[in-house]
């Protein structure tokens, strides 16, 4: 377990799993930017009992206050193969918990993890323009503003820009 000030990151249990799953399914509480789509509760419950959501190329923890409640989750993942990387993705569940500083707190444990435990040499996070709570994690995280990939993201039915932020190694552990 990963300890912050007010929120811990561990790993999914699976008792977790009918309340990660009414999360995942709820997409109206998603928000603007995060993805939409959803995968079956079938397979969501098959990938636990392959890997319990946790690999050297990708992994979830869940976002946690000190009663266990689960807030969120936040995952890496391998962008592409010839890249030195990861990517973060993350949500804090419901409107009432945001704004308060968790997923600011649950991409600095993670990074700091990441980076403690792998040879990464920089992480990244894919944010839209609109996106301005998430661009202030990314900021207050230490994260560089890298650019714009134009188009390159499909969610609501149509192509998005994004900013592209990133992290390296040497920015975070010397």
């Amino acid at each position: 377990m990963l300890k912050g000030t007010s929120i811990s990151l561990r790993p999914v249990h699976e008792g977790d799993l009918d309340v990660l799953y009414a999360r995942h399914v709820d997409v109206e509480n998603r928000g603007h930017f995060f993805p939409r789509r959803i995968v079956s509760e079938v397979t969501l419950r098959k990938r636990f009992r392959e890997d319990g959501f946790w690999s050297n190329e990708n992994g979830m923890l869940l976002m946690v206050n000190e009663d266990d409640e689960i807030l969120g989750h936040i995952e890496f993942f391998r962008t592409v193969n010839y890249l030195d990387e990861v990517e973060l993705s993350y949500i804090v569940y419901a409107a009432e918990h945001r704004r308060q500083g968790i997923a600011s707190q649950a991409v600095d444990l993670m990074v700091r993890y990441l980076f403690e435990t792998n040879k990464f040499n920089r992480i990244r996070l894919i944010i839209h323009p609109e996106n301005t709570p998430s661009r202030r994690v990314a900021e207050k995280c230490g994260f560089t503003h890298e650019g714009t990939a134009r188009g390159a993201w499909y969610n609501r039915g149509k192509m998005h820009d994004v900013e592209v932020y990133a992290i390296l190694r040497n920015e975070v552990i010397g």
